[in-house]
């Protein structure tokens, strides 16, 4: 996606507030962040609503950030971490491998490659697949968009210096040693057969979980 007025490093902060994304991430249930191996990677936890009536999922990541001189680049994975088991209430998914590249193409310009490859450990109905890939990723990207042009002003008025990706002596998070963590393999995790599952009237009617909503005011 080409982000016109958006500068590279506007992007690579949305990404990474986690309190932003709270306010423009109309899927979102939880998110949290629970420790940091390096200066460079942490370890955090994401829940998401999933299109009614399926259930929702959430996975524990490894993410790991590099910025290249003018472009930038977001990676993670799925790993088990001790004292955040799945819940009875959500599915574990698995992020096999899911990033971001922002690569600049102007001082106030840059473009966005978003790669995801997720097991969401169950078999999905058609319909939730081509709504996905046709409807729900692309709208996701735009909203991405429309949160990066308002997150300056917003960011002036929470905590404007704080940024422990770029500053990671400001990170509050506890460290965690590698030697924790273990890899999250999706043949490990129940899968849920939800391909006989029929699409809520409301999510046809596209207004399950704010998905079918482009109001912005919460961003302010």
């Amino acid at each position: 996606m080409e982000c016109r007025d958006v500068p590279a490093e506007t992007l690579y902060d949305v990404l990474h507030d986690i309190e932003y994304r709270k306010k423009w991430d109309s899927n979102v249930i939880e998110t949290f962040d629970i420790a940091r191996l390096t200066v460079n990677a942490d370890v955090g936890y994401y829940s998401w609503r999933c299109p009614k009536p399926l259930k929702n999922r959430d996975v524990i990541t490894l993410r790991s950030w590099l910025p290249m001189g003018t472009d930038y680049i977001i990676m993670n994975y799925s790993v088990k971490h001790p004292k955040y088991p799945p819940r009875k209430d959500l599915v574990r998914a698995v992020s096999i491998q899911t990033g971001y590249l922002i690569q600049s193409t102007g001082p106030k310009s840059c473009v966005i490659t978003y790669l995801a490859q997720v097991d969401p450990k169950g078999s999905l109905p058609k319909w939730v697949v081509n709504k996905s890939s046709q409807f729900l990723a692309p709208k996701a990207m735009k909203k991405m968009y429309k949160a990066c042009v308002k997150y300056p002003e917003w960011k002036q008025k929470h905590q404007p210096h704080f940024k422990p990706w770029l500053h990671p002596e400001q990170s509050p998070l506890p460290s965690l040693a590698l030697s924790e963590l273990s890899v999250q393999h999706a043949d490990s995790l129940e899968n849920i057969d939800e391909s006989s599952v029929a699409e809520s009237r409301e999510e046809r009617l596209g207004g399950a979980g704010g998905e079918g909503s482009d109001d912005d005011t919460s961003l302010t």
